[in-house]
């Protein structure tokens, strides 16, 4: 007798992503350096994900200074989850760029 693994049903849109869900996924967010811009991007993913942890970012100030870059790296169940968080970032006055 041989068992297969179960799958989740996947929405037409998780059929279509090379991403497999679930999964820590890495968003990187550059935006001007500013005293809240660190503090302003955890509070946007914890409005998608609550228990999303300060520990899981990586900081970095470009060489003069001007701007941040943070990687978050969040743990997403669906695709719908992951673009919901890309779309409230984007949309943030701090953000100048997520990829």
């Amino acid at each position: 007798m041989t068992t297969e693994p179960l799958l989740t049903p996947q929405t037409p849109a998780e059929q279509d992503s090379l991403i497999e869900f679930p999964c820590d996924f890495p968003i990187k967010i550059m935006g001007d350096t500013h005293e809240d811009f660190t503090a302003t991007i955890i509070e946007v993913i914890q409005h998608h994900l609550p228990n999303f942890k300060p520990n899981n970012i990586e900081m970095r100030s470009s060489s003069g200074g001007k701007y941040i870059s943070i990687t978050a790296t969040v743990y997403v169940t669906n695709k719908l989850q992951l673009d919901a968080i890309y779309m409230s970032l984007t949309k943030h006055e701090y953000v100048k760029v997520v990829l």
